[in-house]
């Protein structure tokens, strides 16, 4: 029996989920077996939703990323603080714990700086989206908001990366902290 559209439609979807999520807490080695049994599917339907692997990769990353920064964006926009509050949400204990949820540049960085031309321009152009995003919440001139927005961004991607590499949960919580610090002070 054939699937409609709807149902093909839903099916890509939830095999995107579940692979933006596997991705980000397995890393993008992640195996198109392990992808479909995670999202209930066999790996032969596969090819009935994506060309290749690295157009799930890619496609996974870009809802990733939208999810991240829709989440930034209304913590901005319901805080008084804007990039504070961008910094206190992304900087949380929680978003360092849970990996299969968190921002797909702390999660996935150094793969993805190996990652193939779409994937890479895909990074690239979500880059300079969470860059707008927090330049948007300065008061500076936009050329000054846009370069302090860069630093922040850079701090908030490499404190995440680091507070998960330590295995010492002093000072993980330290780096969280001064580095909310330092972002909130630019």
């Amino acid at each position: 029996m054939r699937k409609s559209r709807e149902e093909t439609a839903e099916t890509r979807k939830r095999i995107l989920n579940v692979a933006a999520r596997e991705f980000r807490q397995n890393g993008m080695e992640t195996g198109l077996a392990e992808v479909m049994a995670a999202a209930g599917l066999t790996q032969g339907g596969f090819y009935k939703h994506f060309g290749s692997k690295a157009e799930l990769v890619c496609e996974a990353l870009e809802l990733a990323l939208d999810a991240e920064f829709k989440a930034l964006e209304k913590v901005a926009e319901s805080g008084s603080k804007g990039i504070a509050s961008i910094a206190s949400a992304y900087l949380s204990e929680r978003h360092r714990d849970d990996v299969g949820k968190s921002c797909p540049f702390s999660a996935l960085g150094s793969e993805l700086a190996r990652a193939d031309k779409g994937t890479r321009a895909a990074a690239t152009a979500g880059l300079k989206r969470m860059i707008d995003i927090v330049a948007d919440r300065s008061d500076a001139r936009r050329d000054v908001a846009r370069k302090r927005a860069t630093v922040a961004v850079a701090t908030l991607i490499g404190a995440i990366t680091m507070a998960r590499i330590s295995d010492d949960p002093e000072l993980s919580s330290q780096i969280l902290k001064l580095a909310e610090r330092h972002v909130t002070e630019l």
